[in-house]
């Protein structure tokens, strides 16, 4: 088998983003996915999935509305779970469960319990369940994690990961504002969370807490020139407005295993702005510009800077992989993202995850970020919403293993879980 059968299912706008990242990873010349059907509860949603399969790859996909139909046939191997946050363990675990491969959209859950329950159902269906984060698979990123890797900086003690400014609209969808749905606090910091365990290793204590800077959220404008029509048709039911119960803003402290500390600040509302990545170490210091915006690492050694491509030289082992490459080209740890719009740039990404995905079915390997990759960087996040209700550091033990979760219990209760 040279490809991986594989269903998308949920066909809101991050289904579309997904779908446009298969043809991507189609054209790349080492594409290994098959994208043979399509899933959603709401027809319509299929139904324009579909359309769009067709557009794109000249075919028509199955098309289901509910997961029993699509677990029963055996040419469908996988699945890429797309639907909204707070269900991804009721649509993973049956799958997981019937011998179906899983990637799941980042986070993973939105409780400990969530999480460990499709981490559960694949090692008894002894299936693969990938988590979907793709900030990492930026080359700026790579490059980053190597030079942290190679010891230039020496032994790193601080990463600082901040990001602070937004506004009081809708962000993306209503339910990113809603605690039992998975509020944007977890939606976007558990890609903070992910980072900092990709620059500085596991974790180990957590401290901090979460808040709500916009208590109501106003539907948005300028979706009528959004590019992807499923957005534009979204945003067609959005309420005037939203009562926040979910935190738009996290604040953590870590110790890592290694000894370091880890700053997160996360604020998305009005009221600050600025972004920072650095990581520092007895040496020198360097300096990641985010994600996705293809700016040049900075590295400061003592007497010189370096930027992107000139960091290279420093680094003689270092290269992308073959997909990275093929998308990014290889020097890649810098590039023009005016040279094409903000979705050719996502689809690279998401089409580097896709591939490791199916790599990992095709040849028995282990996803970049496995079940217990994404329960972590949920840890990290969740673990700093319960330490304020503990009002003490938590160990990342006690977090995953349900040692403490006061903030957790009426979600779980909420799904089903308690």
């Amino acid at each position: 088998m040279e490809k991986v059968p594989l269903c998308v299912v949920g066909c809101g706008g991050m289904g579309h983003r997904h779908i446009l990242a298969y043809k991507v990873l189609e054209e790349s010349g080492i594409g290994n996915v098959e994208l043979m059907a399509v899933c959603d509860v709401n027809r319509a949603n299929a139904e324009f999935a579909a359309r769009e399969v067709q557009r794109l790859f000249g075919r028509e996909p199955l098309i289901f509305t509910d997961m029993d139909s699509m677990l029963k046939r055996d040419d469908i191997l996988a699945v890429d779970v797309v639907t909204d946050v707070s269900v991804h363990h009721q649509v993973a675990v049956p799958a997981l469960l019937a011998g179906k491969h899983a990637l799941v959209e980042k986070p993973l859950g939105i409780t400990m319990r969530a999480c460990q329950a499709m981490i559960d159902a694949a090692r008894t269906g002894n299936a693969v369940l990938a988590t979907a984060e793709n900030y990492r698979r930026d080359p700026p990123n790579r490059l980053a994690r190597a030079i942290v890797e190679s010891g230039l900086l020496g032994d790193p003690f601080l990463m600082i990961q901040a990001s602070a400014g937004g506004s009081d609209r809708i962000t993306i969808t209503p339910w990113r504002h809603l605690k039992e749905k998975g509020a944007i606090g977890l939606d976007m910091g558990v890609h903070y969370g992910d980072i900092i365990q990709y620059y500085m290793g596991d974790y180990a204590h957590v401290f901090g807490g979460g808040f709500i800077v916009e208590p109501v959220r106003r539907r948005p404008d300028g979706y009528d020139d959004h590019p992807l029509e499923s957005y534009r048709e979204r945003a067609k039911t959005y309420p005037e407005s939203v009562e926040a119960t979910g935190e738009d803003s996290v604040v953590a402290l870590y110790r890592m295993r290694s000894g370091a500390l880890a700053q997160l600040v996360l604020v998305a509302g009005r009221g600050g702005r600025g972004r920072e990545r650095s990581v520092h170490g007895r040496w020198g210091a360097l300096y990641s510009p985010g994600d996705r915006n293809g700016r040049p690492v900075v590295l400061r050694l003592e007497g010189k800077e370096l930027k992107g491509r000139e960091i290279l030289s420093l680094l003689p082992d270092f290269h992308l992989d073959e997909i990275t490459e093929r998308l990014f080209g290889a020097d890649g740890v810098e590039y023009d993202p005016s040279a094409t719009s903000f979705y050719e740039i996502d689809s690279r990404h998401l089409a580097i995850e896709y591939h490791d995905f199916a790599q990992a079915i095709l040849t028995g390997g282990q996803p970049e970020v496995d079940g217990l990759g994404g329960m972590q960087a949920v840890a990290a996040i969740v673990g700093a919403y319960e330490s304020a209700h503990a009002g003490r550091s938590l160990s990342m033990e006690e977090i995953m293993g349900g040692a403490v979760r006061a903030y957790q219990q009426d979600i779980d209760e909420a799904l089903g879980l308690a």
